[in-house]
């Protein structure tokens, strides 16, 4: 069987995950804190039917090899972590990252998490959590009385209370930050988790150990570009569509052998 149908195969492939990540940005251009990824590719191995520098006579070396490429696959998803735009919402538990560094978050098996979510609310007991209801790990809660809540650019969270003239601080924000943050695990629900790649987690008071500082009242958006992804979109097509005529004319050949 003709190579060219296996490797116009392996192109189908490596595009349709080109899709499948380009699909997953384009959904996910609402969420927040959302980073979005970009396929890598790989070519495959060779079949080296003509050694370069070979003797091709005596006194005389081939200048040139005849190496036959088998395709191509996909060996991982690459995350870009730059910052999106933020956005003020004007909501007290608003927070966001304004540079480097993650909030942290527990959850439930006792692990901490990681997110650039900081759209946070209160559950019953007064505690800051996120959206999916996980704590935050530094442990805030909020006294049931809290008329305002205050939030500094250092991470020092302060309630106001009725009868009182100065806010009482309830606790601290530590922000986290990676050596190789592409290297963090996605969970899903705006969460990451640290992996060996992305080495230990350095822990600091935001706006301090090249930390961001923390902006109350605002959310920080996707950083997925619509136009650059519908521009990606048009090219993963059109690569989808070269490989797919690839086999179509390699049937076509095939045919024609058997009709000799």
């Amino acid at each position: 069987m003709m190579n060219s149908l296996m490797i116009a195969k392996t192109g189908m492939t490596a595009q349709q995950t080109q899709l499948d990540v380009i699909s997953n940005n384009l959904a996910n251009v609402s969420t927040n804190g959302f980073k979005r990824s970009n396929a890598v590719f790989e070519d495959l191995m060779y079949q080296n039917l003509r050694q370069v520098g070979a003797n091709a006579a005596e006194q005389a070396e081939l200048p040139t090899g005849l190496q036959v490429g088998l395709g191509v696959r996909t060996v991982a998803t690459s995350r870009q972590f730059t910052q999106g735009s933020l956005q003020q919402s004007g909501n007290a538990l608003d927070l966001a990252v304004n540079g480097a560094g993650f909030f942290q978050v527990e959850m439930p098996d006792g692990t901490t998490a990681y997110t650039r979510d900081g759209s946070f609310q209160l559950d019953a007991q007064g505690r800051m959590v996120t959206s999916s209801g996980f704590p935050l790990s530094a442990g805030i809660t909020l006294p049931p009385e809290t008329t305002s809540i205050t939030v500094s650019s250092s991470g020092v969270v302060s309630a106001k209370l009725p009868g009182t003239t100065q806010p009482q601080q309830v606790g601290v924000l530590e922000l986290a930050n990676f050596i190789n943050a592409p290297g963090l695990e996605p969970l899903g629900q705006n969460l990451f988790r640290e992996s060996v790649a992305s080495g230990n987690p350095i822990t600091g008071t935001p706006g301090t150990q090249g930390m961001g500082t923390v902006m109350q009242g605002y959310t920080e958006a996707s950083n997925v570009n619509v136009v650059q992804e519908l521009v990606s979109m048009i090219q993963t097509q059109r690569a989808y569509e070269m490989n797919s005529k690839a086999i179509q004319t390699s049937d076509q050949m095939l045919q024609r052998l058997s009709q000799l």
